[in-house]
């Protein structure tokens, strides 16, 4: 705080909300454009791109792009901090794919290069993937024993876009003390149902006209401090009203934040509506719109939900969406997913139900004992045809909905999300192609949130002028080793992570002293 004294930790949001009710890119997200200004040293600057397939899709591209403003390439002899040395490069933003060399001059990167470059340091990426760092948009606070799984899942940036349960002066000003700095980038969004509990008001009330004053200038406060985003859980306090939304939204559309939404309804039979309130939401307030974890969401009814959402885009609607890749989603027992009457929304019974951290499954015998403490479990409820319907959609991205906390009684998300991705759907599955899903580890969520928070401009990308946070990995044995009984395993085949050209990770293991991320705060905490 600003006085000194530590911050809280963050409180679990589905262990705040325990006493009623359950307590994306439109923006063009991946297309190549024709180039827009003459080569920059043998790279070429392009336009924003507008279309979602051919960077993913088409043929590898065998030049790099620069972004805007990026200085000339170093001549021959130049001598860079760190040369990355023979990898395969990939950036899957303008479809760059080959191998060749990274050359990195302090935290920017300002070659790429088939040719051979000279480092001060030099790492051999032969054999090996290099990728821009993955951004987790929706991860939670970066607190120092779950942190460092992420870097071993290839996260290079730590983003709390599902909302974080603190002021943004205490967010940012804990996390941007030097005893307390993560090893990542750090962000996140401005939390409903953090702020109205705040003033007092009930996960199933709604909000009085002065309470809507005072949630507007709350969230003009957190923007000013740096929350890049709104976000919405109306399943977890369903006393929100659409209207509450459109007025918070109105706010935020005047500050150039993007809304993300935990919708209101999780059951097949009623999910359809939620998605409906959130395109109502995006239309009225002409906010960028973007929903968490589809699967768990749109559960049995993944082709419709996506359709629905698809139709909205065409409608000119900004919306995304963003999935974690697991056929079971988790929440604590004492939420409103687990009122009356939840084995048929769900389509399962205790014996579906593990808690998280020690494997026990559950029992009709048990169910309530286990409320009672409020444990967090995972619930065997999503089909798997679900997660590879999703994983499909060109506007979904990956998100882990989790962050490894002490005492392990989370989902193993919040350890193997990426390296699972990348491991089984993509390997193992072949359900995406390597651009496909990098694209949606890195591009995606960088244009999805890049308008309001403009560091995100510089990330996600392997090009000249772009920060260097780069994630090395082993195609052939990247996977998740987390699971539910033992979600306190980090993943394997991530080699090296680089943050700002500096290693974090690599094959020795992690630099548990390597602190540095930096702050990525909205445009108005900026300006």
């Amino acid at each position: 705080m600003a006085d000194g004294t530590p911050e809280p930790p963050q409180i679990d949001r589905r262990r705040l909300l325990i006493s009623g009710a359950f307590g994306v890119v439109a923006v063009g997200t991946l297309g190549l454009l024709p180039e827009r200004s003459v080569p920059l040293g043998g790279a070429r600057t392009r336009a924003r791109p507008s279309d979602p397939a051919s960077p993913t899709t088409g043929p590898p591209v065998t030049e790099p792009v620069a972004l805007d403003g990026a200085s000339e390439v170093p001549g021959p002899g130049h001598t860079f901090d760190t040369v990355i040395r023979g990898g395969r490069v990939v950036d899957p933003d303008s479809g760059y794919d080959q191998a060749a060399s990274i050359g990195i001059d302090g935290a920017t990167i300002r070659s790429i290069s088939t040719e051979a470059l000279t480092g001060r340091t030099t790492i051999d990426a032969a054999g090996l993937v290099v990728a821009p760092g993955f951004i987790d948009i929706l991860s939670y606070a970066p607190n120092p024993y779950g942190i460092w799984f992420k870097i071993a899942d290839g996260v290079t940036t730590n983003l709390g876009m599902h909302g974080i349960n603190q002021t943004g002066d205490g967010f940012f000003g804990f996390w941007g003390r030097d005893d307390q700095r993560p090893p990542c980038h750090y962000g996140g969004a401005f939390d409903s149902p953090f702020a109205r509990q705040a003033i007092g008001i009930g996960i199933g009330e709604q909000a009085t006209a002065a309470q809507l004053d005072q949630l507007a200038r709350d969230l003009e406060a957190g923007a000013a401090a740096g929350w890049a985003a709104v976000d919405f859980e109306p399943e977890y306090t369903p006393g929100v009203a659409t209207a509450e939304m459109v007025h918070l939204g109105t706010v935020a559309a005047d500050l150039g934040l993007p809304l993300t939404f935990h919708a209101r309804y999780s059951d097949p039979a009623n999910s359809a509506e939620g998605f409906r309130e959130i395109v109502r939401v995006g239309r009225e307030t002409g906010c960028a719109v973007h929903v968490d974890h589809v699967t768990s969401m749109g559960t049995f009814v993944m082709e419709e939900t996506l359709g629905l959402l698809e139709d909205a885009r065409r409608e000119g609607i900004d919306l995304t969406a963003d999935l974690y890749p697991y056929d079971f989603w988790a929440t604590t027992l004492a939420s409103a997913r687990f009122a009356p009457g939840w084995q048929e929304r769900f389509r399962i019974d205790e014996t579906d139900l593990e808690v998280a951290g020690t494997g026990e499954r559950l029992t009709a015998g048990t169910f309530a004992s286990y409320q009672a403490q409020n444990l967090l479990v995972a619930a065997y409820a999503i089909p798997e045809a679900d997660v590879r319907t999703a994983l499909r959609a060109e506007f979904t991205m990956i998100g882990s909905d989790a962050i490894l906390e002490p005492g392990d009684n989370n989902h193993p998300r919040s350890t193997g999300c990426f390296a699972r991705t990348l491991g089984r759907y993509v390997r193992d599955e072949e359900i995406l192609t390597l651009r496909q899903a990098l694209a949606k580890m890195t591009i995606l969520p960088a244009r999805r949130f890049e308008g309001a928070a403009p560091a995100l401009a510089r990330k996600g990308r392997l090009q000249l002028g772009a920060d260097a946070d780069i994630t090395i990995f082993d195609p052939a044995t990247i996977g998740d080793r987390s699971t539910v009984a033992d979600p306190a395993q980090e993943s394997v085949g991530v080699s090296w992570v680089l943050v700002d050209g500096n290693v974090v990770r690599s094959p020795a293991g992690t630099d548990r002293e390597a602190r540095f991320g930096r702050p990525i705060r909205s445009a108005v905490a900026d300006a």
